[in-house]
């Protein structure tokens, strides 16, 4: 589950494919997160969309009315993403959320895609960051790959267990549901969501 995986450089990749065939790509906003926020009332908030790829997640956020901030590592999906968003207020950025230059902090942060590329030993250099980012009692929402996926290809992938074990020390975690990355796959990857809160 955890051996080690390739993964593309996102630069390039960006560059060279368009943003629509990409197996993540969903115009609308995560079903997932839609439901958190409405559940727990979160309106009118900051919020960080960290590893914003196409852009559609910080797109519909800031449509629903909030401050958005979304970052990514790759100069041109922030580019292209930026030619999208037409004329909403979103600062877009270029960013390395591993060694970020965010210095302030917002009410969430919502990774659909970003944390779980990322090597064991750079996981909790990840929860350490985040947790930097978000207010006291501010709210992390986690999308990743589930131990449940069985093709090949793809990020690592997690339990429950796991998850919890990762991010315990900074975060009280809320809960962890099963669920499906919706995209441009004909049938749609194993997922958790995870919705953890700063203390």
């Amino acid at each position: 589950m955890n051996r080690e995986r390739p993964f593309p450089n996102w630069e390039n990749l960006y560059q060279e494919q368009s943003v629509e065939t990409m197996p993540w790509f969903n115009p609308a906003l995560d079903a997932d997160l839609e439901k958190a926020l409405n559940q727990l009332n979160l309106s009118g908030k900051t919020g960080l969309d960290i590893g914003t790829g196409p852009g559609t997640q910080a797109i519909a956020l800031a449509e629903r009315g909030f401050e958005v901030t979304a970052v990514d590592l790759s100069a041109t999906a922030i580019e292209n993403a930026k030619t999208k968003a037409k004329d909403l207020n979103i600062n877009w950025q270029q960013d390395d959320i591993l060694n970020t230059k965010l210095e302030r902090q917002f009410d969430f942060a919502f990774d659909r895609g970003c944390f779980h590329v990322f090597a064991p030993e750079q996981r909790q250099n990840y929860v350490s960051v985040v947790n930097k980012l978000i207010v006291p009692e501010g709210y992390l929402f986690l999308k990743c790959f589930s131990y449940k996926e069985t093709r090949e290809a793809g990020p690592y992938r997690f339990t429950p267990q796991e998850i919890e074990e990762i991010f315990h020390n900074q975060f009280k975690i809320i809960d962890i549901q099963e669920t499906v990355y919706q995209g441009t796959l004909e049938i749609f990857p194993q997922a958790l969501f995870c919705i953890m809160q700063k203390p």
